[in-house]
């Protein structure tokens, strides 16, 4: 009987960063969890409300909410001016199902997907997961760390597809609108298919940030509760397809993970509208992005990637350090906090950049500043 090898991905090093955090924690070690894009901040209020309200009159099961896949198609009407109907909108398990979704349903084993690098770890794992080739496009300052019409063009072959993230993560920089504007449009002259990852829309520090869907109807959008809404242990997300793939995803969906949480799709239609309160969340992020911005100075962090949404700062300690992955190690043993190394995003030039998440409270901002600045003023240079 003939075996071959599943497709060989890296491991995801701020889980393991993660899993030593949690270690201390429980010896009595104080930790503070930048590690990860998880808000401090829990469910609204009213999302929690409607859950309690949901677990004393419901016995739930398999169930996909027709108001909020309405609630969906409204917050693209009102926030991006498209109409989106609500049978090209899926309820997932979060964001990182959909993004199986969008690679298995539009894709076959072998096909190219651009990505930027750095990157999301997932872009690269999971395409590599399901047989299929991540072209990483090499992306520093120049352009802000984005992918750029440009950098797409000079691929040949055209790749099948392109994954775009804005704001991305771990940079938190943004894919100006004119930009955005002539990716898609050198994606249709080539026939390159956009999966656009919006996961951190409505997090962002210099003004609104519009959706692919506003320029390509034929993008596939992916989205979820986890960062805007503050609900990522609810695992809610959602996509929007083409009306052409609308029957090959949901033959997927009902194979592969049946529907998300009955109870985190009620909580979710009620998040919708709880505006005031996510704002508020907004406030908190600017004010603790503010404080790294001033503290990172002092912390000899001078060359960043700009933060313009999201709640990361990708700094480069390259002066310190050529494996990151020891240095967030060593940091954490050292001051309690817990960060992400580069070579999470980056493989080739991570080894010299780490990720801050500013998702946690204020005070574990401040409290973290303080004990970064003298560990980093001990740190000899390279």
């Amino acid at each position: 009987m003939m075996t071959s090898t599943p497709p060989a991905i890296d491991p995801f090093y701020a889980i393991a960063i993660s899993k030593r955090a949690h270690e201390l924690k429980t010896i009595g070690r104080s930790v503070i969890h930048m590690e990860f894009g998880q808000p401090s901040t829990g469910a609204p209020t009213a999302a929690i409300a409607a859950a309690h309200q949901v677990l004393d009159s419901d016995a739930m099961g398999y169930w996909e909410s027709a108001p909020l896949k309405d609630r969906i198609a409204q917050y693209y009407s009102e926030k991006h001016g498209v109409a989106v109907s609500p049978d090209r909108i899926f309820l997932t398990n979060g964001a990182s199902p959909a993004l199986v979704l969008a690679l298995h349903a539009w894709f076959t084993p072998g096909a190219r997907i651009a990505i930027a690098r750095p990157g999301y770890v997932s872009y690269r794992n999971v395409t590599r997961a399901l047989s299929m080739e991540p072209l990483e496009i090499d992306c520093g300052p120049e352009t802000r760390f984005q992918l750029s019409a440009k950098a797409l063009a000079a691929i040949t072959p055209a790749p099948d597809g392109v994954i775009l993230s804005s704001p991305a993560n771990p940079t938190g920089s943004v894919i100006p609108a004119e930009e955005l504007s002539a990716i898609i449009d050198l994606c249709r002259e080539r026939g390159i298919r956009i999966i656009s990852d919006e996961i951190y829309h409505g997090l962002s520090y210099v003004g609104p940030i519009p959706s692919a869907l506003e320029m390509a109807d034929d993008a596939i959008i992916l989205n979820s509760f986890s960062k805007y809404y503050s609900m990522a242990g609810w695992r809610l997300g959602w996509m929007v397809v083409p009306d052409d793939r609308i029957e090959a995803v949901r033959a997927l969906i009902g194979n592969l993970f049946l529907t998300p949480p009955s109870l985190a799709q009620h909580a979710g239609l009620a998040a919708f509208d709880c505006t005031e309160e996510l704002a508020g969340h907004i406030d908190t992020y600017r004010r603790n992005r503010d404080l790294m911005l001033e503290a990172l100075p002092k912390l000899g962090l001078n060359r960043i990637a700009p933060p313009d949404g999201a709640f990361y700062i990708y700094a480069d300690i390259g002066h310190l350090t050529d494996d990151s992955l020891s240095f967030c190690k060593r940091l954490l043993e050292d001051t309690g906090i817990a960060t992400a190394p580069g070579m999470d995003f980056d493989p080739v030039n991570g080894n010299r950049f780490i990720r801050f998440s500013f998702a946690v409270s204020t005070a574990e901002v401040e409290e973290a500043i303080s004990r970064l600045i003298p560990w980093f003023a001990r740190q000899p240079t390279r």
